[in-house]
């Protein structure tokens, strides 16, 4: 499951693009203006940027220029009404991956993003291996040993993290980060909970527990 930034002011198009984007998937933090969207990027682990322009209490120019100069590198997506060459140049400029221009279509949005996101993650094909497991990030389906596996969206959402960074070990507390955003509340064990099942569906020891730091999983199964 991506997690998705978006800094967009006005109501009825940020609103749509929750409830398009999480149709589609992903989860969406949404902020309204630029200094809380800045500090947003700080602060949370995101794949991907909506970024407005035109924005109260600041530019979206300058809160990407700014991410950049502090080497945050989550790929952004400008959506704006500003149609003018000259605006999506300087866009592109600085620092911007893509651009769209207001109206657009969600599923152009939601192509537009899973382009991003796979190519920040070095990957040019579609899906994603390891060992006896597959997944296609763009429709979420899971195979293990050539069988469709049916997992619920926070056991994808965990599966694809970890996937998408095969080598790290996630902590709870990142894997939480990922799953459920600042609003909600957790269960103090909903983390330990997924990690059972996904181990019930893909093999008892495809993920490995490193005591008292998190998650990681098993190199052995990518040979």
């Amino acid at each position: 499951m991506a997690r998705i930034l978006l800094i967009e002011d006005d109501s009825n198009i940020a609103e749509s693009l929750v409830v398009g984007l999480k149709s589609h998937g992903m989860m969406v933090d949404w902020f309204s203006d630029a200094k809380q969207g800045e500090m947003a990027l700080q602060e949370g682990m995101f794949d991907a940027v909506l970024l407005d322009l035109t924005l109260p209490r600041g530019d979206g120019m300058t809160v990407l220029q700014n991410w950049r100069y502090k080497q945050l590198d989550t790929p952004v997506l400008i959506i704006t009404a500003r149609d003018a060459i000259a605006n999506r140049v300087a866009g592109l400029n600085a620092g911007a991956d893509d651009y769209l221009v207001k109206p657009f279509a969600l599923d152009e949005v939601v192509a537009r993003l899973q382009a991003l996101i796979r190519r920040s993650q070095g990957r040019s094909q579609p899906e994603i291996r390891y060992g006896d497991v597959a997944y296609w990030p763009h429709n979420h389906r899971v195979s293990y040993q050539g069988q469709v596996v049916e997992l619920t969206i926070k056991e994808v959402a965990i599966l694809e993290q970890m996937l998408t960074h095969p080598k790290q070990i996630h902590s709870r507390a990142s894997l939480e980060d990922k799953l459920y955003g600042w609003q909600q509340d957790i269960e103090s064990n909903a983390i330990e909970v997924h990690i059972h099942h996904l181990r019930k569906k893909l093999g008892n020891d495809f993920i490995l527990t490193k005591r008292g730091i998190g998650y990681h999983l098993n190199p052995a199964h990518n040979h």
